[in-house]
């Protein structure tokens, strides 16, 4: 997006850059004032894009933590029954209980 000069004409006139397909195009939006205008709505449209990623890229962060948390819980967890089979327990009936000695 961007103000050119024109070989013909007098002043700057205003286009927008548009991608379609893999080609570029550039879009004509106005001269003087009107162009001026259609720039500041480009600017404003521009701002409110990178605001909207930033929000989402820090949701995506957030998640991301918790994520990592539950993860940290599960590797725990399975450290932890590990370590409860190893020195002897079992579980029963949900409740882990240690082994009874056989005679």
């Amino acid at each position: 997006m961007g103000w050119e000069q024109r070989e013909r004409g007098v002043g700057s006139y205003y286009y927008q850059s548009r991608r379609v397909g893999d080609r570029v195009q550039k879009v004509y939006r106005g001269g003087g004032r009107i162009g001026q205008l259609a720039a500041l709505l480009d600017e404003d449209e521009r701002l409110r894009r990178e605001e909207e990623a930033a929000r989402w890229e820090a949701e995506r962060r957030r998640l991301e933590a918790i994520t990592a948390f539950v993860r940290e819980l599960e590797a725990a967890k399975i450290l932890a029954t590990a370590h409860l089979i190893t020195a002897g327990y079992h579980k029963h009936k949900g409740e882990w209980r240690r082994l009874r000695e056989s005679a």
